[in-house]
């Protein structure tokens, strides 16, 4: 009995690895495949022939310059995410004042406000500040919608770092600043991963900003610079194929690399000793 309920397990997880795993592998062989291979056969995950006039072709549309722009405004957002979202986070689970709940309350009500409800006032911001059409002009927009989840998430963390460490500090002289550097800051790596990758995959996959406050094709990030794959009346289904499997390498580097710290930083603060 327990053979047979091992052996179906198996079964049920290979069948979801399957499932699961075809898009990808779709997207991935897709690439591959020249116009005229993908009509004669557009859903096999095997071409008869591979090619790589498609990932000639991208890089000719300026796939490139979209990539840099993506990599510059997502790694600058996330780590003012970071580093804000972890500063803030010291004071809200390591010290007692008066308006300490109220404030982490109020952050928490920024997870609740809908980001299509705040174009056209960031929008016109942007436009009056001298942003508009710029990277500069995600960069606000982006760090301030991810910040309170990720103080959430820090927040949780930093309230189980034990306080006897804090203590021992105090007592050898150490000052706050000290404490959240050399202390509380290397103890929040897995918090700080599941903020990286949260926030990373969010920004770069990033499209309704991206597409409101930016027009010039120098400034364009992946998302909007998709959209050249998409003709009036045809797309090409391999070329953004292509562009879409160079655009999911970042991200699945960067998930492989903190995953295994991602469960911990997610469970943070769920149980309680």
């Amino acid at each position: 009995m327990k053979l047979g309920k091992k052996i179906l397990l198996y079964v049920l997880a290979i069948s979801l690895l399957l499932f699961t795993s075809y898009p990808f592998l779709y997207m991935v062989s897709t690439s591959f495949k020249s116009m005229g291979g993908f009509f004669e056969n557009p859903f096999s995950v095997f071409p008869k022939s591979f090619t790589l006039e498609q990932f000639t072709s991208v890089f000719e549309m300026g796939l490139v310059t979209y990539f840099i722009n993506s990599v510059l405004i997502t790694v600058v957002s996330v780590v003012l995410v970071v580093f804000i979202s972890a500063l803030a986070s010291y004071p809200l689970s390591r010290m007692k004042f008066r308006l300490n709940r109220p404030i982490f309350v109020l952050f928490l009500v920024g997870m609740m406000i809908p980001i299509h409800a705040t174009l056209i006032p960031i929008f016109v911001m942007s436009n009056e500040l001298g942003f508009y059409d710029t990277l500069l002009s995600l960069l606000g927009p982006y760090v301030a919608f991810a910040l309170p989840i990720s103080i959430f998430i820090m927040t949780q963390f930093m309230s189980e770092i034990p306080v006897e460490l804090e203590e021992a500090a105090k007592l050898d002289g150490a000052g706050n600043w000290m404490i959240f550097s050399k202390i509380m800051f290397p103890n929040m790596i897995p918090a700080i991963s599941t903020v990286v990758i949260y926030n990373f995959v969010h920004i770069w996959n990033e499209f309704i900003f991206a597409l409101i406050l930016i027009k010039s094709p120098e400034n364009m990030t992946l998302p909007i610079g998709l959209q050249k794959f998409y003709g009036e009346f045809s797309v090409n289904v391999p070329g953004l194929m292509a562009a879409l499997t160079l655009a999911s390498i970042p991200v699945i580097a960067i998930f492989i690399i903190a995953q295994e710290r991602v469960v911990s930083g997610l469970t943070s603060g769920s149980v309680k000793g």
